[in-house]
């Protein structure tokens, strides 16, 4: 192998090397701001057990979720495009350079007829190579257009991605604290098919000594079956909840989840200290999908300016510098002689746009339309969020409301079942008063359930509303 081989070898892997690391070299900074990870700044280190912890806390379900689902990748990519663009953008500052070569093995002849003399046959091996450089000096701020342009559209896919993270965090809650609601709703419904269970081997046992009618067994046996059906629909609802849960993350949905029982010491407080009036208003200006129609509006502007300005005049430094060594004859019956040759200039080019049938003018139209639509959008973006935050304002009234009356329920629903089932073996008592308490603990029981699941599903929703979901949500 000899020396000129070894070079090609190397200068090929160092470019082999370079394109496999591409994506870690940013010589114009236009990459910087992009985050490490899916999730944003909510988790800088996406590594995970190979299997979910046990139990399954909220926080590594969110983290989980915004690192490995798709949608959050989706956007993630969405950024890094964009700032690829802003990129793209920046070089046009620059000048361009590029260089030619070619090589060609040439074989001419010339046959002149009636003087053979003047004929040629000539084989020559020609080579030729040329390096040229063109730079924008000037063009009445088209460059300038687009890089505010790419820069926006850059801002637009920053804010849509929190946009993203906020949905994929309130929705990733909402699968985990519905997951925990089944669970308990399940463990519930054990409780109620063994209360009764008791009751039915009760009333059977009066029955049998003869101090009850048998209507009384066999109504403790009907609400024993209907317990029975209730606890094998809690049992499935659990198990779809558990499967949407572990989606979510993208794992696979039969993946076992253990999750800690619904948190009884949750206490409702004045979670947001602002009004709802002032909620409106800040909400309208800083959630991410006001942020992200705002930064669309203004790339859409910068468009039209870049529009009108691709039609005007741009002055450019242009140079090229060219060799070959094509062989030269004197003239016709000459024989050939090797040659070398070379060329230079260096100028300034002006281009000037005199007619593009009338395209730029509807291009201009298109693009002022175009941001019409997003002025709209935007518009749209601070009505629907004001509307978001308003109702989910609502709904986490209700629920801080309802968290003080389910608790009063089962407190009442309790008391009532003890007593009637103290009365019931006392013998003072009848069957319908046991079954009718019975049946209102396994409902205040529910409600229960449902009650703090409501209240911290409303809790992430206002925040997620509010774009303030964050690491501190998570406790």
């Amino acid at each position: 192998m000899n020396a000129s081989q070894q070079i090609r070898i190397a200068l090929l892997a160092g470019l082999a090397a370079l394109s496999g690391s591409a994506h870690a070299f940013d010589a114009l900074r236009a990459e910087q701001d992009i985050s490490a990870t899916p999730a944003g700044s909510m988790v800088t280190v996406c590594q995970f057990a190979e299997s979910p912890g046990r139990p399954l806390r909220l926080a590594e379900a969110v983290e989980r979720a915004l690192c490995n689902n798709p949608k959050t990748r989706a956007a993630w990519a969405a950024v890094k495009a964009q700032a690829a663009g802003v990129g793209v953008a920046r070089a046009a500052y620059l000048p361009t350079v590029s260089a030619t070569w070619q090589g060609v093995r040439e074989s001419s002849v010339t046959d002149i007829e009636n003087h053979p003399m003047l004929g040629s046959n000539t084989v020559s091996n020609v080579q030729s190579a040329s390096v040229s450089l063109n730079w924008m000096l000037f063009d009445f701020g088209a460059r300038e257009a687009g890089l505010k342009n790419a820069n926006a559209l850059l801002d637009a896919a920053q804010a849509m991605q929190d946009a993203s993270l906020q949905n994929s965090f309130a929705l990733i809650s909402k699968d985990y604290y519905s997951y925990q609601a089944a669970v308990g709703a399940w463990n519930a419904a054990s409780d109620v098919e063994q209360m009764t269970r008791e009751s039915m081997t009760a009333a059977q046992a009066r029955v049998d000594r003869g101090i009850a009618p048998v209507s009384d067994a066999l109504q403790a046996q009907t609400q024993h079956e209907q317990a029975v059906f209730g606890l094998t629909k809690a049992e499935s609802e659990a198990q779809t909840a558990r499967g949407t849960l572990a989606s979510d993350m993208n794992l696979d949905p039969s993946v076992p989840l253990d999750v800690p029982p619904v948190a009884e010491n949750a206490v409702p407080g004045k979670t947001f200290s602002a009004s709802v009036e002032q909620m409106i208003r800040d909400v309208q200006d800083t959630h991410p999908s006001v942020r992200s129609a705002r930064a669309q509006y203004e790339a859409s502007l910068a468009k039209v300016t870049q529009t009108r300005a691709q039609g005007l005049p741009s002055v450019s430094l242009i140079a090229k510098y060219s060799r070959n060594n094509a062989p030269q004859s004197l003239g016709l019956g000459e024989p050939t002689y090797p040659s070398k040759g070379h060329d230079a200039f260096v100028g300034v080019q002006v281009s000037i746009p005199l007619f593009e049938g009338f395209a730029r003018r509807y291009q201009i139209d298109q693009a002022q339309a175009q941001a019409e639509r997003q002025q709209d959008a935007l518009d749209d973006a601070r009505r629907q969020v004001a509307l978001d935050v308003w109702s989910s304002y609502q709904k986490l009234t209700e629920t801080t409301k309802n968290m003080k009356n389910s608790a009063n329920l089962l407190t009442l629903a309790e008391r009532s079942w003890d007593a009637s089932r103290h009365r019931y073996d006392a013998g003072v008592g009848n069957i319908l008063e046991l079954l009718n308490t019975q049946a209102a603990l396994a409902n205040a029981q529910q409600r229960r359930i449902q009650a703090i699941t409501d209240w911290n599903n409303a809790r992430v929703d206002l925040a997620s509303k509010l774009g303030e979901l964050g690491r501190e949500n998570l406790e």
